[in-house]
This record gives structure tokens, C-alpha cells and sequence, in this order.
């Protein structure tokens, strides 16, 4: 099984010190509004058995006049994998399924259908190889092209300030991985995603640890002007109807090809963590 270690433990901080920033900021727009919702915060403990320390977590929800609804998770887990699960996680396999995961895991629905939902998540796992993973998507029900243009020009800045090449390869990693199959279409207009960025060596995890909190830094300087642009917005009953149409496609990838869901799900994850990303209200046509 492998163990928490001190790199581990300054991931976690990270994670936890983004997830406190964020929460503020998103806050800061429902006062704005003048809404007085604050998140409400609900720890939890993993179970394995024979395992003495296996970590767990905090589920931040906040649900108001602006954020419809918004999930902001932090954990830190520490275990093994189940037998057949382990083979498709990179490093392990079922004679090595030990893995030290930990991340931060944001989505947010809006109440205006003009303001776009938004994904985020950053990870650090350790299993046979340390590897830093995540990345951030824009998911408008009616997209502009000026918001999907600032958003990616904020992750375009992050990533080509640690290599030139991250920007496209991110870029192409996300409209490929955020697409649903058996529609044909993108949940979204894309972001970056990346996953398996290694560290063979401490100066390799600096660097990788550096450009991860550099994702999670874009993500807040960005995404609450987006939202401040848009909130104020009328809407139509027809906007509406759109914006609940979209998130029916949303829950179908998160439910169906989401990674993040499988492997919270098969690690003994919190279940109502775990599907915090599901839209409070969708329909089907």
C-alpha cells in the first residue's frame, strides 16, 4: 500500500486553500446579488477494512440566488483499489493496487441560463508513479463567443507559462474527453484537460505541483468575471427550457463516461460528494 507523504500533504493544503478562495469569491457574487447563501459544509470519513487511515473528505454546497447550485470537494484518500479496477488506473495493478489520491472537485448550475455552468478539478495521485491530473471546462446552455474566447485565453496564459506545447495538447485532451458518444456532441465548448502529468523526481513534482496551481489559479481569476458579465441577464421561458435540456446532457456524461465519478464510486467515496455534480433540475425531450 503506498503512503501519505509530505508531497501528498502540500497537495492537500493547496486543494483546501483554492477550495477556500473560491468558496469566498463565489460568495462574494451572491451578496452582490443580494442573496445572503453561504456554503454549507458536510465532512465525511472513508471505510476500508483493515485499513487504519484511509482518509475522507469535505462536501461544500451552496445553493442561491445566482449559484442555483454550486459543489466545491475536497479529499484526501488512501487505500487500495478493488481487484480489476486497479488494472485501469495508471501505476497500479491488481499486485499493486495501494494509491494516495487527493484533489478539489468543483461544479457549478446557474440560475440565469445566460451565466455558463463551469467545471474544474486538480489532483495529485500516488500509486506505482506520482502523477498530477485535472483541468477545467466551460458548459454555457447558450454559449458567447466572448466568454468561450476569455476562458480559454486564461488557460492558454496558465499553460504556456510552464511549456508551449501544454495549451494545444490540453485543449485537444478536453474537446475529445468532454464529448458524449451516443449524442455526437460536446457537453461544452471545451477548456484543458490533462491527466498523468508524471514526477519521477522532485524537481519534475515542483513543476508539476507549480502548473496545477496554476489551472486553479485561472479558474478564479476567470470564471466569476463571466458570471458577473451574464447574471443580470433577462431570460426567456425558452432560455430556460434550453438551459434544462443541456443539463440532461451534462448528467448523462457525468453519469456514463466521467472518470472522476467511476472512481469515486469504486474507492468508497461519499456518494452525495460524488454526484454533487448533477444539475438540481434537467428534462428529456
Amino acid at each position: 500500500m503506498t503512503e501519505w507523504t509530505p508531497q501528498t500533504a502540500r497537495a492537500k493544503d493547496w486543494f483546501e486553500s483554492l477550495r477556500d478562495q473560491i468558496c469566498a469569491a463565489f460568495e462574494a457574487i451572491e451578496q452582490e446579488a443580494g442573496s445572503d447563501a453561504r456554503f454549507e459544509y458536510a465532512p465525511w470519513s472513508r471505510e476500508e477494512d483493515g485499513n487504519d487511515n484511509p482518509g475522507g473528505g469535505v462536501r461544500g454546497v451552496m445553493k442561491g440566488k445566482v449559484f442555483e447550485k454550486v459543489g466545491v470537494n475536497v479529499s484526501t484518500v488512501h487505500g487500495a483499489f478493488a481487484p480489476g479496477f486497479a488494472a485501469t488506473i495508471h501505476g497500479a495493478d491488481d499486485d499493486n493496487p495501494g494509491f494516495t489520491a487527493t484533489g478539489i472537485s468543483l461544479v457549478a448550475h446557474m440560475a440565469n441560463p445566460h451565466v455558463p455552468a463551469v467545471h474544474m478539478n486538480t489532483r495529485f495521485l500516488t500509486t506505482g508513479k506520482t502523477w498530477f491530473g485535472g483541468g477545467a471546462d466551460l458548459n454555457p446552455p447558450i454559449p458567447y463567443e466572448e466568454d468561450t474566447a476569455e476562458f480559454h485565453a486564461a488557460f492558454r496564459a496558465a499553460c504556456m507559462a510552464h511549456n508551449p506545447t501544454y495549451y494545444e495538447r490540453f485543449a485537444k485532451w478536453a474537446d475529445e474527453y468532454f464529448f458524449i458518444p451516443h449524442r455526437g456532441v460536446h457537453r461544452g465548448v471545451g477548456g484543458i484537460f490533462y491527466d498523468h502529468l508524471e514526477c519521477p523526481d522532485d524537481a519534475a513534482w515542483e513543476r508539476n505541483f507549480t502548473f496545477t496551481q496554476d489551472v486553479g489559479k485561472a479558474f478564479l481569476d476567470v470564471y466569476p468575471k463571466l458570471v458577473r458579465r451574464r447574471m443580470g441577464m433577462d431570460f426567456t421561458p425558452e432560455d430556460k427550457r434550453t438551459q434544462l435540456e443541456w443539463r440532461g446532457r451534462y448528467a448523462e456524461f457525468n453519469l456514463v463516461y466521467d472518470r472522476g465519478t467511476l472512481f469515486g464510486l469504486k474507492t468508497g467515496g461519499n456518494i452525495e460528494a460524488i454526484l454533487m455534480s448533477l444539475p438540481p433540475e434537467a428534462v428529456w425531450t
